[in-house]
């Protein structure tokens, strides 16, 4: 039986993580002018107001167990919390070349995850898809330059290297929690989770904060990220996950470093050369590679 491909789930995953690339390039702006765990605790806060009414439960979904809450509370501590915390310092601290290489392993640390955690199989064109999005999303990243002191790149490699794996952590239990929590209400616990946990470093950075001084064209940009960063990248992420297989949706995460640097390139007026259309012609490739149907494969 002809297999049905699942063209929407692929688009929400790869729009999702469009959207993280386009929120992550955005965030240097942002870090510029709020302090990072103020920054992020406001984040939470507008989103929390925002998706308020995604709490309550839809009747076509069980009650939350206990397990499921505890998977709800880890998701939100390694895709928001500690996510939020490393991206941003990686992002103060390193340059975008730097930012673009390391983001690059995301998707051969989920597919690991998967195999190790969710005993999934990963079928070898999948790895080789892996490897092409790599060496594209590294190709791509090693034509930026570096704005960094080599002094801080080492902390800026460890910091985006730990939101590599927490955003790996993150695919791999949303897998688990899309079967049993709406998409929508998955959104809200876990953005109302990292309020809590960010609400005391938050706090502590408002007391000493010039809020008068953040303009009101900062402030726009800064409701749209969290809306962007806690509400419609978290819906449509697990919306696509329903359908997909971990590993291969983390393939798709390819599109957060290239959607990163495309936002640096339209908006910050980056020079478009050859190598970036070389190093996208491999990720699309990639793209291709792991959702292209197999006719033997069970509906």
């Amino acid at each position: 039986m002809p297999v049905s491909t699942p063209w929407i789930a692929y688009f929400c995953l790869a729009l999702g993580m469009s959207l993280v690339g386009m929120y992550v390039g955005f965030s240097k702006v942002l870090v510029a002018a709020f302090p990072v765990f103020l920054l992020a605790w406001l984040r939470f806060g507008i989103a929390a107001l925002a998706m308020a009414h995604w709490l309550k439960r839809e009747p076509d979904f069980p009650p939350i167990d206990r397990k499921t809450s505890r998977l709800l509370f880890f998701e939100s501590l390694f895709g928001n919390f500690l996510f939020s915390i490393c991206m941003l310092l990686g992002m103060r601290y390193a340059s975008a070349l730097t930012a673009g290489v390391v983001m690059a392993a995301i998707p051969a640390v989920v597919a690991l995850l998967s195999w190790w955690l969710l005993k999934e199989r990963v079928a070898p064109r999948t790895w080789i898809a892996i490897v092409l999005a790599m060496s594209g999303v590294a190709l791509l990243a090693y034509g930026r330059s570096a704005d960094v002191n080599a002094s801080n790149a080492l902390l800026g490699i460890a910091l985006l290297f730990g939101a590599v794996v927490c955003e790996a952590i993150y695919v791999v239990i949303g897998k688990r929690l899309t079967g049993q929590v709406s998409p929508r209400r998955i959104s809200a616990i876990i953005n109302l989770w990292g309020l809590v946990l960010m609400t005391p470093l938050g706090i502590w950075q408002a007391t000493s904060f010039e809020f008068a001084n953040v303009s009101l064209k900062l402030w726009g940009g800064l409701a749209l990220y969290a809306l962007a960063a806690s509400m419609w990248t978290v819906w449509l992420w697990m919306t696509g996950l329903k359908q997909v297989p971990a590993a291969r949706a983390g393939v798709f995460t390819i599109f957060l470093p290239i959607a990163s640097a495309m936002f640096g390139i339209f908006v910050l007026n980056e020079r478009f050369t050859s190598l970036h259309a070389i190093a996208l012609g491999l990720a699309l490739t990639a793209v291709l590679l792991a959702t292209w149907p197999s006719a033997k494969s069970p509906r």
